[in-house]
């Protein structure tokens, strides 16, 4: 089957119409088909048409000026071999159910095509994510690396559910600064140590973080002092500032997980802010990192933080902080 290329578009014409009805390729139009330069390309290889003056390397040489063509041919050849339809945009691609094509199903997934260095800018994503559920759509990233290999990731926003575990009420206590934390005489198995705050020192002393302290003097279960003096909760939030540069972000995040009745403590050794108890179980439920929502992580950062949560059965957050709230966006690898 021939096309034609006039140096921007490639089309087939009316006896190409077969491979949309068939296969869901190309837009139909009134003298044939248009195709995209992934789907003339893949059909090139496929030595499905032919392009007059061109071969598959040729061809691809004329279209290696736009953008990120060769990660998106990769993505659109994967797919397609996956027994999938698929067309481009919204976003980069949007991907049919199996056994389904335009005019005869609906689209299930919209994909994002990204480089592993891409940086992913989270008000963006958010963005995105909104737009692809409101059309009832998954949004997926398809990341190739620098050896061509892909993996995909499906993007959720995460609407906290609370926990059903007894919020503990918690009496005033007194404590001492101690550097950027603080002590607490009390004695083991007390309500502060059962609700899940601080670590103990021995067997009457309890040490609390800075952020989990912020936390408890805004509640005012913390009445915190240094010698004689007794320092508010914004003249530590401003001494801890000092060393902390991300405790105010920290703080907004873990004050909102409290609030579902979740029980956030350190997440140092998994590379993270906070791992998550949701419940009664000994073992955490997610890992959540608290992130500007203006601010962009390279994809490769954001590729171990999944890894690391996958190979301990958690699920990665991150928690996306505005002027208006949190937004808590779940990345996963998937198998499409």
């Amino acid at each position: 089957m021939k096309a034609t290329f006039d140096g921007t578009t490639i089309r087939v014409g009316n006896d190409g119409r077969s491979l949309y009805d068939q296969s869901g390729y190309g837009r139909p139009e009134s003298d044939g088909l248009r195709l995209s330069p992934q789907e003339a390309l893949y059909l090139l290889h496929r030595q499905k048409i032919e392009v007059p003056g061109h071969s598959f390397d040729t061809l691809f040489a004329e279209f290696a000026d736009q953008p990120n063509v060769m990660r998106s041919f990769l993505v659109y050849r994967d797919l397609r071999e996956r027994g999938y339809v698929v067309q481009t945009g919204p976003h980069d691609f949007r991907v049919f159910r199996r056994g389904e094509k335009p005019g005869k199903g609906e689209s299930l997934y919209l994909v994002r095509v990204l480089s592993e260095r891409d940086p992913i800018r989270f008000d963006k994503l958010i963005e995105e994510v909104m737009a692809s559920r409101n059309m009832r759509k998954q949004y997926i990233l398809a990341v190739v690396d620098d050896e061509q290999e892909l993996t995909y990731y499906e993007i959720k926003l995460q609407k906290l559910v609370d926990s059903a575990c007894a919020i503990t009420a918690l009496s005033p206590t007194d404590a001492i600064l101690t550097g950027k934390s603080a002590m607490v005489r009390v004695q083991a198995g007390s309500p502060l140590e059962q609700a899940g705050y601080g670590k103990r020192l021995d067997s009457e002393r309890l040490m609390i973080s800075p952020v989990e302290l912020l936390y408890l003097m805004n509640q005012g279960t913390i009445r915190l002092s240094r010698g004689n003096k007794t320092i508010s909760a914004s003249e530590y939030l401003a001494l801890a500032c000092d060393v902390d540069t991300e405790l105010t972000l920290k703080h907004t995040v873990y004050t909102d997980l409290r609030g579902h009745g979740f029980t956030p403590r350190t997440g140092y050794k998994f590379g993270h802010h906070f791992r998550v108890y949701c419940g009664t179980s000994a073992h955490s439920d997610l890992l959540v990192h608290a992130v500007e929502k203006e601010a962009s992580l390279a994809m490769s950062v954001i590729s171990r933080s999944v890894r690391m949560a996958h190979s301990v059965k958690k699920k990665m957050l991150f928690g996306a902080v505005h002027s208006s709230g949190i937004q808590f966006v779940e990345f996963a690898r998937i198998k499409l």
